[in-house]
């Protein structure tokens, strides 16, 4: 599972609303991308750093772009038998009122597609049903 968060290059294949992705480093231990994401004719780039502590943990934080700030943290645990739980956290807030506003109204939903995402593409790379195990445990949607 680590291995799939991290491969964000290929974010675009499966992400909703991630529309395009550059690499601007990556290495074993960080990467910097610039990421486009898009929805019903709203586009906005931004940056972020991906911080790797394989296999435990991997803490993106955020570098410019339209938010005033966002974070997010995903922590892996073996589980017996065999699989993964997944514990993910997100964190952010828009600069626009207009953007806060709308994603206030869509963030559940929009969570819901995204780990809906990630539980997919686990499922096609590594099978066995039940691959990966999601909760979006906090946001804060401050104005």
């Amino acid at each position: 599972m680590f291995a799939l968060v991290t491969d964000i290059e290929r974010y675009p294949e499966f992400l909703p609303w991630v529309i395009a992705l550059r690499i601007r480093s990556d290495s074993e231990h960080e990467a910097v991308a610039d990421m486009i994401v898009g929805f019903k004719g709203l586009r906005e780039s931004f940056s972020c750093r991906v911080h790797k502590d394989r296999p435990r943990a991997v803490t993106v934080s955020y570098i410019d772009g339209p938010m005033r700030h966002l974070s997010n943290e995903w922590q892996f645990a073996p589980v017996e038998g065999g699989g993964c739980c997944v514990d993910f956290m997100v964190d952010f807030a828009f600069r626009s009122r207009m953007f806060e506003a709308l994603a206030g109204q869509m963030f559940d939903k929009a969570l819901r597609k995204m780990i809906a995402a990630f539980e997919t593409r686990a499922d096609d790379l590594y099978g066995a049903g039940r691959a990966m195990s999601s909760e979006g445990r906090s946001s804060s949607l401050s104005g």
